[in-house]
């Protein structure tokens, strides 16, 4: 069964100096990922409910299952997004493992 690992990026202090490295040093990371199916990204724009927009980013990467979730981040390149995601996570970012109705 499709499962999503879904990251939530709180505001950052520095948004353009965070989008920089996101988007230059960390997406490259995410996409060396073994056994990753897609991966798409993108900036909220807008709180619809008026709340708080208490999040900046949201990443959302797909593999075939938990195992291959698993395998891609116990592999050296798993490694190292993982250890980039802990430079350049602002406080209070969220991972998620989302399991897919197929």
């Amino acid at each position: 069964m499709t499962v999503k690992l879904v990251v939530l990026y709180t505001q950052p202090a520095d948004p353009a100096g965070f989008d920089a490295h996101y988007l230059d040093t960390h997406l490259p990371l995410v996409h060396a990922l073994p056994g990753l199916e897609r991966a798409e990204t993108g900036r909220f724009v807008a709180a619809l409910d008026g709340g708080e927009a208490t999040y900046y980013r949201c990443a959302e990467l797909y593999f075939a299952d938990q195992a291959a979730l698993d395998a891609a981040f116990g592999s050296a390149a798993g490694q190292a997004t993982a250890a980039d995601y802990g430079k350049i996570a602002p406080p209070g970012s969220r991972l998620f493992i989302e399991q897919l109705d197929d």
